[in-house]
């Protein structure tokens, strides 16, 4: 196990000449470009990744190797399948390629179980269940040299800190450990989680790779994004490995880049969705997962969300959601012990607690496709989209503090906490 690439600083700017000299000295080591890859690279909803270009640049150099077969898999966990403009806007031209769906439900290879004693340790007793370890069969039978997983390490609610082994065995996953995962970093508690690396979610991770997915020789590419003083988005750093440490190096600099530490709780949060990535509370909901530990008890989060049509991008999910509301933890808790069909989608149960504020402060989605009715049935209020839009002029608009709010135009790339909530 070893890492190959650790280059990066809160600084340093990685430019596109030093990401491909970075990939191709990765391959060198590795033996040579090899013939047949496949990538599994994040989807639509991780545009600002630059995964994009990362997955590019891994095509051009097979591409002038000669190669055989480069095929793409994203990784989409629960998220609905990428559309041919999707793919298009996101990768580029990549003419040679074959791109495949992953389907969380099926089409799964099954390694075994992380078993019932160690979830039982990591969850501090709380939960008495083993969790499946499954992938999508195309990792196995797909008889490539040469494995590649493409992401971005950044702050997130389920599991702390994202990317590493969770772009494979969630990404790319089965239902039951993307259900029984999020379900243990919800019970577990959002805030003992995020901006951390050493957490029950990420345990259960590095337990299922270690025995099962080892084996596979999966090489982990991993950008660390900013957005620099000018606003322009920046690569601080790129970290290629096959092992756990490699991912820890790379958290290292994300918590100094991506959080933002504040000495005093907001009491006024304004988030924009950008339409491109954002089209569902399950994704959009990142504006309160991100900015939850810097809210002020009783402050006021308004979420402006022109591209939002549905709640759940799974259809099953959405119903769910629509069905159960954003409760707070004892309420959803309580609906899973006594509802089958939400033990049956715990990850849809733990997306209602890490949605919900626990009733400390008020959120206000403003949205044109979701309807007034369908938002607040869930538990939210609503603005009509277009009247938010007229008074918060985003062009004139900074992230961070203007004039009586805190401002925020890509929740998915940061954590807001407070100094004294991370020791």
């Amino acid at each position: 196990m070893s890492t190959y690439i650790a280059y990066g600083g809160k600084d340093v700017v990685v430019t596109s000449e030093k990401k491909r000299e970075l990939i191709q000295e990765t391959l060198l080591k590795l033996g040579g470009i090899p013939k047949r890859i496949l990538v599994v690279p994040p989807d639509i909803t991780r545009f600002h990744s630059n995964a994009g270009e990362l997955t590019r640049i891994l095509y051009e150099l097979w591409d002038n190797a000669n190669g055989t077969t480069f095929d793409v898999l994203p990784a989409i966990g629960t998220h609905a399948p990428m559309t041919q403009a999707e793919i298009a806007d996101m990768y580029g031209d990549l003419p040679k390629a074959t791109f495949y769906e992953h389907n969380w439900r099926i089409g799964l290879y099954h390694f075994g179980d992380v078993p019932i004693e160690f979830v039982r340790e990591v969850s501090r007793d709380k939960l008495d269940y083993s969790i499946p370890v499954a992938v999508n069969d195309r990792l196995v039978k797909g008889d490539y040299e040469l494995i590649i997983s493409v992401g971005q390490v950044v702050p997130h609610e389920v599991i702390g800190i994202a990317n590493g082994f969770k772009n494979i065995l969630i990404g790319v996953g089965g239902v039951e450990m993307i259900n029984k995962s999020h379900f243990l970093g919800a019970v577990d508690g959002m805030e003992r989680l995020m901006g951390r690396t050493d957490t029950s979610v990420r345990k259960v991770l590095n337990f299922a790779h270690s025995q099962y997915l080892k084996q596979l020789g999966i090489v982990y590419v991993m950008s660390v994004m900013d957005v620099d003083a000018n606003g322009d988005r920046v690569m601080r750093g790129l970290y290629i490995g096959d092992d756990a440490r490699t991912f820890e190096i790379a958290a290292e600099l994300s918590r100094e880049v991506n959080m933002i530490f504040l000495d005093k709780p907001l009491d006024k949060v304004v988030v924009y969705l950008d339409p491109k990535e954002f089209r569902s509370t399950w994704l959009g909901n990142k504006a309160i997962y991100r900015t939850r530990m810097a809210m002020a008890d009783d402050g006021e989060l308004l979420i402006i969300a022109p591209g939002l049509r549905e709640f759940g991008e799974d259809q099953e999910i959405d119903r769910l959601i629509r069905k159960y509301g954003y409760r707070g933890t004892p309420a959803t808790l309580q609906a899973v012990e006594e509802n089958t069909e939400l033990q049956e989608n715990l990850s849809a149960a733990a997306h209602l607690i890490h949605g919900s504020t626990e009733g400390r402060f008020k959120v206000i989605y403003a949205t044109e496709h979701l309807t007034k009715t369908e938002v607040e049935s869930v538990g939210y209020e609503w603005r009509p989209v277009n009247e938010m839009l007229e008074e918060y002029n985003l062009a004139r608009l900074v992230d961070g503090f203007n004039d009586g709010f805190f401002y925020t135009s890509e929740p998915g790339q940061g954590l807001w906490v407070l100094r004294s909530q991370f020791h």
